[in-house]
């Protein structure tokens, strides 16, 4: 397997921890891990400005979080963070959104939708597409860009589903990182993927989607597996980053290529040498800091072609 050096060694420190394989565990033993995301990253840089918020949400208030790089940023990113719909807190992907906001220029909002199984589909579908209409609410003549990791990935372009389904906003860009797009555990990427030591393998994808859709019949519903909508035509131009050694990479290129097929502008990045959940690991992966600031030049020049 031709893995970047820091991938390896990333791997190797996770396996000699001797914790049980996360399919094994419960969403809540599966939340307090030994060393959180945050630990392990470190601070991102500093920002203008960071603030927490709350978002009015179908069921409740939903937690935010604020990152203005300057004092008068060019755009909003709304960012959906990973963790499979069960897993992930604003905390742990805090080094990342401040990175993404520095390297972007745009005001990015972090948006802690509930999480299940304790809130199955679609409470994560609605309550981004909701802080999505808030966002643009309050942001009337800025550009609006969806963004987010994995689950987040999904998250990110179902809102731009909805968006374009439901009057919503329109969207300068989505940023897909990795994402989750379909239900098909059959795919050969999760064969290849089954019993290798990565930090995201086959198992622990039927872990997070019979905790976020146990009902199986809901998995094909569009706003759970995006790959699945009718039609993909009218989507806001899509920046996709794939990581090679990763169950998700299948679907994910062919939801590139379905977007293609729709008309819709496609900008692949692939990174042949990294896993699942690099993109975040900024500070302790070259790769990271690398794709990070690569998105946030995509995110700026589409930000730039809505500017009056």
């Amino acid at each position: 397997m031709n893995l970047h050096p820091q991938a390896r060694e990333l791997l190797d420190a996770f396996h000699d921890s001797d914790r049980p394989p996360l399919a094994t565990l419960t969403p809540d033993e599966a939340r307090h891990p030994p060393v959180t995301f945050a630990q392990l990253i470190g601070p991102g840089p500093d920002v203008a400005a960071v603030r927490d918020i709350e978002i009015p949400g179908p069921a409740g208030t939903i937690p935010a979080r604020v990152y203005e790089p300057v004092a008068e940023p060019v755009g909003t990113v709304v960012y959906y963070h990973g963790g499979g719909w069960v897993l992930g807190t604003l905390d742990d992907f805090d080094a990342a959104c401040r990175a993404l906001a520095v390297a972007s220029g745009a005001r990015v909002v972090s948006v802690d939708y509930r999480l299940a199984p304790e809130h199955c589909f679609p409470a994560a579908s609605d309550d981004a597409f909701a802080a999505l209409l808030w966002v643009a609410d309050q942001h009337p003549d800025e550009a609006i860009v969806v963004a987010g990791d994995s689950a987040g990935g999904n998250l990110a372009t179902v809102s731009a589903l909805r968006a374009r389904d439901q009057g919503g906003p329109g969207i300068a860009l989505q940023v897909l990182v990795y994402p989750a797009v379909d239900c098909d555990l059959t795919r050969p990427c999760y064969a290849e993927y089954a019993d290798t030591k990565l930090i995201l393998n086959a198992p622990e994808m039927v872990w997070f989607l019979n905790h976020y859709i146990p009902d199986e019949a809901d998995r094909e519903h569009p706003y759970a597996s995006p790959l699945r909508a009718p039609s993909l035509a009218g989507l806001p131009p899509a920046y996709i980053v794939i990581a090679q050694h990763d169950p998700l990479r299948e679907e994910g290129l062919e939801y590139a290529g379905a977007l293609e097929a729709a008309g819709v502008p496609v900008t692949v990045v692939r990174y042949d040498d990294q896993i699942h959940a690099f993109f975040v690991l900024v500070n302790i992966m070259e790769s990271a800091d690398r794709a990070v600031a690569e998105a946030g030049a995509a995110i700026r020049e589409a930000v730039a072609a809505r500017q009056p």
